[in-house]
């Protein structure tokens, strides 16, 4: 007789669910802080020019050249004038008289308004020659 022997299925062990890590709970967030309401830009308006720049200057030899006059000596005063789109000027004229003349060469444009002052001191520092 032959025997036929089914294998015997191992007993399953009773199903787990996977064991996961316990959550933890997130920090709460600080509130947000409201957003400040956006001021529409307004148009930049033109820069005013500024005061005028004046010293008193001694002429050197040769004095200083003017487009209206030519050559101008002795005691001056030197003048430089910022108009509002960023040109200037520097003018010069006699001490204590009405009239002002051009300086020669001395009209460019400068993009910050307070770049006037530098370029006011390197033109007196060379027509101020008060030792000659």
């Amino acid at each position: 007789m032959t025997e036929s022997t089914t294998p015997n299925p191992a007993p399953s062990a009773p199903e787990t669910p996977a064991s996961t890590p316990p959550e933890t709970p997130a920090a709460p967030e600080p509130p947000a802080a409201p957003a400040a309401p956006e001021a529409p830009a307004a148009p930049a308006a033109p820069a005013a020019p500024e005061a005028p720049l004046q010293t008193d200057i001694m002429a050197g030899p040769g004095g200083v050249m003017t487009d209206e006059v030519g050559v101008v000596t002795g005691e001056l005063t030197l003048r430089s004038e910022l108009g509002a789109d960023g040109s200037f000027v520097v003018k010069v004229q006699y001490k204590d008289a009405d009239e002002w003349y051009v300086v020669t060469g001395a009209k460019g444009t400068v993009k910050d308004p307070a770049d006037l002052a530098a370029v006011h001191a390197v033109v007196a520092g060379i027509l101020n020659r008060p030792e000659g």
